[in-house]
């Protein structure tokens, strides 16, 4: 520190300051610039400053030599020479500074130390999750499954009492039954969780050999799972009580079954609707027709219209999946076609290929059926609005380019 501040400066104090105001400013200053609390790189210097400064004000002897001639009349090893800490040493960047403040300033820390714990007090026990991978069919009907579990479950032999003999519970010789550690350290009052009980207050001297002392085991056990239909992908359901046990007589946790439903050959889901790609002749596509498509219900006729092109999507009311809740709508089928190109044609298939292309493009100087094709002149001179009109935007393309 290039220059010294005077101490009553420090602790915003005028000279006339009672032995109270610098114990209140020197508390306010030291939980504001605490390293712990103030990350500001120059904090932990600041804090230093006020430990110093506090060091001197609060003895009264320091204080009357400092009043009296200043820096130098006062030992300099009372000041920042030796790296006071008031807090003892102690590491407390891993606890919550409101935690802190109240072991170092509160009167908690004085009455817990009258206070006597009979034993470990009653605790929860954790809620378990796991996932089970559904069918789609089996999601939809709901069904009912049997899992094993591992579970963390109360001691058979001391009933999850830690001990076959009661009288095996003593008070925990370090800290007298209260759970915790107290350090004074001048002002201050550190209270910490006693190592030795972990913060329990008594000890076991004749713990259960089969649990050791922990009134739980590992155990396996089987649980029917009732699933309801309806259930999607990331929802649950809940058993409860059939987590880990409780501690000391706490309640047992809860399962929780999360659904995983597994990919489909035929469908996929989005909510309560189902989707599926419906592959068509293109002669069907063409002339229409009726093809067969699967549903939860069983396999229905759908009906094809002339002219069908590759993404045209039919809806089937109601075909969807029927949600667990009530009073909601059952989903729709959505039915995508998919306009299938015959592959491994024959010399005789390809050669009425090439008569349909003729035909359909206007060119019929080959063909041997023009005079029934004359017959249907016109019909057919939109027979590809797709590619009409790619063409035509192709060349209206060109033509600005050319511009």
């Amino acid at each position: 520190m290039a220059t010294k501040r005077d101490y009553y400066e420090v602790l915003g104090l005028e000279r006339t300051a009672s032995d109270d105001d610098i114990k209140r400013a020197f508390k306010r200053l030291a939980i504001k610039y605490h390293p712990d609390r103030n990350k500001d790189p120059d904090a932990g210097e600041k804090f230093q400053e006020i430990n110093e400064a506090y060091q001197v004000l609060s003895d009264p002897e320091k204080r009357q030599a400092y009043d009296a001639g200043g820096f130098d009349a006062v030992d300099g090893s009372f000041g920042g020479g030796q790296g006071f800490d008031p807090f003892g040493g102690a590491n407390f960047s891993g606890a919550d500074i409101d935690d802190i403040i109240k072991t170092f300033f509160g009167e908690g820390a004085g009455r817990s130390r009258q206070r006597r714990r009979s034993g470990p007090e009653p605790q929860r026990g954790r809620d378990m999750r796991v996932v089970i991978d559904l069918t789609l069919e089996e999601a939809v009907k709901g069904i009912s499954k049997d899992i094993k579990l591992n579970v963390l479950s109360t001691c058979p032999d001391c009933h999850g009492e830690g001990t076959k003999d009661p009288k095996s519970r003593k008070e925990c010789p370090h800290c007298h039954g209260s759970g915790v550690i107290v350090q004074s350290n001048g002002i201050f009052r550190v209270q910490r969780t006693c190592p030795n009980c972990n913060g329990e207050g008594t000890i076991l001297t004749k713990p259960c050999k089969r649990c050791n002392g922990t009134g739980r085991v590992q155990q396996q056990r089987t649980v029917k799972i009732n699933i309801p239909g309806g259930l999607d992908t990331g929802q649950y359901v809940t058993l409860a009580g059939e987590g880990e046990s409780g501690v000391q007589g706490g309640s047992n946790g809860d399962l929780i079954a999360v659904i995983r439903i597994k990919e489909h050959k035929l469908f996929k889901r989005d909510g309560d609707n189902l989707y599926c790609e419906v592959p068509i002749s293109f002669t069907t596509a063409a002339l229409g027709g009726k093809v067969t498509v699967p549903t939860l219900d069983g396999k229905i006729s759908l009906k094809i219209e002339p002219g069908t092109q590759t993404g045209t999507t039919y809806r089937l009311a109601n075909k969807g999946i029927q949600p667990p809740i009530a009073g909601r709508r059952k989903g729709h089928l959505f039915c995508t076609v998919v306009v299938e190109t015959p592959v491994n044609l024959t010399d005789y298939q390809k050669d009425l290929l090439h008569k349909l292309e003729q035909s359909l493009s206007g060119d019929e100087s080959k063909d041997e059926t023009k005079g029934d094709a004359a017959q249907d002149k016109g019909k057919g001179s939109n027979s590809q609005p797709l590619g009409k009109s790619f063409l035509d935007n192709m060349t209206e393309f060109f033509k600005n380019l050319s511009k």
